[in-house]
C-alpha cells in the first residue's frame, strides 16, 4: 500500500498518535508530512508505505493557517499551554492591520524555546521545561500572505496566514506583539491546507477502519505535479544514468505504464531519484 491519506487531526492529540493509529490500520509503515502541535487541528497529510520517501518534497510546500492571537498578554510557550501574563495594552484592529506588511515576505524568525529544534543533542522544549535558557538562532521564513480576518472579543483576533515550510505561527504572534509594544500569544490554530492537501477533502481519523482505509488512499501520481517520462531503458532501474531529451528538472518515472518513482534530468542526463514501487 503506497500513497497518502489526508487526515483531519482534531485538537488534543499528537501527530505521532495519528501516524501510529494509521500504521495499525494499514499494517504499513507511515509518516506525517509536517507535524501539528497537540493544541492545533486541521490537515495532517500522512504518507503510507514508500510515499514517505517524498517527505522532503512535501515539507517545503506552502501551508494555510487560521490562527487566533491574543494581544496584551504573553506566555512561556507562546500558546495557551502555559499560564498567560499581562504584557501591555490591546492594540486596536486598525493598528494591528497596519503592521501586517512588515511581516509579509521573507522575514527573519526565531523559533520558540518550546519547540522540537535540536540543541546539543536535546530537543529545545526538553531544556525549556527544565528551566534552562534556550537561545535559538533566527532563520529565514516566508510569509506569502497575512490577513486579519476578524476580531473575536476584546483582545483576540483571527488571522489567515499562508506561509512556507519551517514557519512557526507562535513565533509570529510573539513578534507581532513585540512590534506593537505589547505581547501576544496563540490561542487557536487550524491548518486549512498543506500543499495540495485541503481540509475540505480530509477525513477524521476516527472515521477510518481497516475495511475502509484503502478507500481514502490518494495515489502518489495524483499528488506529484511533475511531468511524466516513460523509461524503457532497463539500465535506469539498476541505478544507471541514461540520456534524455528533456529540460532540467524533476520528473515522474513510469515503467510499463506504472509509476516507478522520480528522476532528475540535468544536462541531458536522467538519473534515478526516489523509488516508490
Amino acid at each position: 500500500m503506497t500513497g497518502f491519506i489526508n487526515i483531519y487531526k482534531r485538537e488534543g492529540i499528537s501527530s505521532a498518535y495519528c501516524v501510529n493509529r494509521l500504521k495499525r490500520l494499514t499494517r504499513t509503515p507511515c509518516g506525517h508530512m509536517g507535524t501539528l502541535d497537540p493544541l492545533a487541528e486541521g490537515v495532517l497529510p500522512i504518507g503510507v508505505g514508500n510515499a514517505t520517501r517524498l517527505f522532503d518534497y512535501l515539507l517545503g510546500k506552502k501551508k494555510t493557517y487560521l490562527a487566533r492571537f491574543r494581544f496584551g498578554y504573553t506566555s512561556d510557550t507562546l500558546d495557551r499551554e502555559s499560564e498567560p501574563r499581562v504584557a501591555g495594552m490591546v492594540p486596536p484592529k486598525s493598528v494591528i492591520e497596519g503592521i501586517l506588511p512588515a511581516f509579509t515576505g521573507k522575514i527573519s524568525q526565531r523559533p520558540p524555546a518550546f519547540s522540537a529544534v535540536c540543541v546539543d543533542g536535546k530537543r529545545s522544549y526538553e531544556l525549556a521545561r527544565k528551566g534552562r535558557e534556550v537561545d535559538l538562532p533566527a532563520r529565514m521564513v516566508e510569509i506569502c500572505s497575512l490577513r486579519l480576518v476578524r476580531q473575536v472579543g476584546e483582545d483576540e483576533f483571527d488571522l489567515r496566514i499562508v506561509c512556507g515550510g519551517g514557519t512557526y505561527i507562535r513565533s509570529l504572534a510573539r513578534d507581532m506583539g513585540e512590534a506593537l509594544g505589547t505581547g501576544a500569544y496563540m490561542t487557536r490554530l487550524i491548518r486549512e491546507a498543506a500543499g495540495p492537501f485541503e481540509a475540505e477533502t480530509s477525513v477524521p481519523l476516527d472515521a477510518l477502519t481497516p475495511e475502509n482505509v484503502q478507500d481514502y488512499l490518494i495515489p502518489v501520481d495524483a499528488i506529484l505535479p511533475f511531468d511524466k517520462i516513460e523509461v524503457t531503458d532497463e539500465r535506469f532501474f539498476h541505478g544507471v544514468r541514461i540520456p534524455v531529451e528533456r529540460e532540467d528538472g524533476t520528473y515522474k518515472i513510469y515503467r510499463d505504464g506504472q509509476l516507478y518513482g522520480t528522476g532528475i534530468a540535468e544536462g541531458g542526463i536522467l538519473r534515478p531519484d526516489k523509488k516508490l514501487c
